[in-house]
């Protein structure tokens, strides 16, 4: 009998075990699990911070007992994994009950991203927190409901951010405006807490169009957020806990706590101890099958790259539908149909309040050009519905393209949340996957009625105005 080793039980992973195990019933897979938690969805935890969810079981996919007894996969949860031997084709696992090694035929290292932590004088303070796990999630729902003097789940139909009391003497503050970031903003804000956002750039949420970031931080500023550009933090100042933030021209804020939100990085120690071979973005190398430099040696998830469907270059995306599209394609690898994973568009989306948000594709006019393109772009506002319809609002769409050959590279849009900005865009990542161009994105067929779009739908506006312009 074959065996396929797992390490790692959460998006990639279990994907990849469930997989393998669905199309060779007679394989051995076995999955090591550091923590206790499995497949889980980590980016719902700012909406359990916020108590939208209730609880983290809310947030688990398929739980430890229906993989073991239901789809037969020796789940291990407790397990962390301290070696790999490549030449013996061994995995080492430590728990509480001692040492284990386990042969293997295929192995997946499906690691998962860590979060970073900057090098700012007094991180380990207490009262400084991070986003990273279902633990740390836990401890920061905890911080909220200690902040008030109501359990958040002793009076459930308040709603959500009126289980606690409305006010809060210690103010909080968010390094970092990325995902992580703005969507924390809004789940402490909701629970009444003053918030800080201080973001080192000189925007918030880098990855979309400049007129998406700007659109997002007003609206954030409007929920009476304080957001900090161009403020790098420097120092948490205090006792034993956070008592201010202090940044690097010198201002000082006094805070309760801090929420660090400056991103993730790939845990790859496992990997390059077992000489996997990483990837100019610091992320685990593949090739379109997952595989390393090691044979039957493979990698997915937020410890691995990916390959870029506009530039053709390796680039480090760690979300969940890549993960999990990578993982089932290694599991149908494994079980004997060697599958490719397919490139990514860096396609996502994000809440902040009463706005959405979302982009793909290629945007930077620097990696463009980097890439081989001369980028032209262009940004409009057009109705999300008919002009008599009685509801509605504006979609901003900035669309970038390619000036010679007008291919469409990216895009950003941006408007009111339940108006359609993000799923407006998936007609974008077709174009941006299939490398069309700015007419041949003008006449796509998209449907119209008058409670969801106007004749012209803003996708095609902007690509009819950015056709312009080529």
């Amino acid at each position: 009998m074959s065996t396929f080793v797992v390490v790692g039980g959460d998006a990639a992973g279990m994907s990849a075990a469930s997989k393998a195990k669905r199309d060779d019933p007679d394989l051995d897979v076995v999955v090591f699990e550091k923590g206790q938690w499995v497949s889980y969805g980590a980016c719902g935890l700012p909406y359990y911070v916020k108590g939208e969810i209730q609880t983290l079981e809310e947030l688990v996919s398929v739980t430890p007992e229906e993989f073991r007894e239901e789809r037969d996969i020796d789940l291990r949860t407790g397990h962390e994994v301290v070696e790999t031997d490549p030449g013996d084709r061994t995995v080492t696992a430590e728990s509480d009950d001692g040492e284990v090694t386990v042969d293997y035929d295929h192995l997946l290292i499906a690691t998962g991203a860590e979060s970073v932590v900057p090098p700012i004088d007094g991180k380990d303070r207490e009262g400084v927190y991070t986003l990273g796990s279902m633990t740390d999630g836990k401890e920061l729902r905890d911080f909220v409901a200690r902040s008030r003097e109501e359990s958040p789940l002793e009076q459930p139909d308040r709603g959500p951010a009126c289980h606690f009391l409305e006010t809060c003497e210690a103010p909080i503050a968010i390094v970092g405006g990325g995902y992580i970031g703005v969507e924390m903003a809004e789940a402490l804000a909701e629970n009444d807490f003053e918030v800080h956002l201080f973001q080192r750039g000189d925007r918030i949420l880098k990855g979309f169009s400049e007129a998406t970031s700007e659109a997002v931080r007003e609206h954030v500023e409007s929920n009476d957020v304080a957001v900090y550009l161009n403020a790098e933090v420097e120092a948490f100042e205090g006792d034993d806990e956070v008592e201010a933030v202090v940044t690097a021209h010198g201002e000082r804020t006094e805070v309760g706590m801090a929420l660090l939100g400056a991103g993730v990085r790939p845990r790859t120690d496992l990997a390059e101890a077992a000489g996997v071979e990483l990837g100019p973005t610091g992320a685990i190398a593949t090739d379109e099958y997952r595989e390393t430099n090691l044979p039957d040696v493979y990698a997915a998830g937020d410890c691995a790259e990916a390959e870029h469907v506009v530039t053709d270059e390796s680039v480090y995306v760690p979300l969940a539908l890549t993960a999990n599209r990578h993982g089932r394609a290694i599991g149908q690898t494994v079980a004997g149909n060697r599958t490719e994973g397919g490139g990514v568009a860096g396609t996502a989306a994000v809440k902040a309040f009463d706005v959405e948000a979302a982009r793909t594709g290629c945007l930077d006019h620097e990696e463009a050009c980097e890439a081989g393109f001369d980028p032209v772009t262009k940004t409009i506002d057009a109705k999300s519905r008919a002009g008599y319809y009685p509801e509605g609002g504006t979609v901003k769409v900035t669309l970038t393209a390619d000036r010679e050959t007008g291919r469409v590279l990216g895009a950003s849009l941006v408007s009111e949340y339940g108006e359609g900005a993000v799923h407006r865009s998936h007609a974008i990542v077709g174009a941006v996957t299939e490398g069309i161009t700015v007419e041949e994105l003008a006449n796509y067929d998209l449907a119209y009625a008058p409670p969801f779009n106007t004749t012209w739908d803003p996708v095609l506006t902007a690509a009819k105005v950015l056709g312009g312009k080529l």
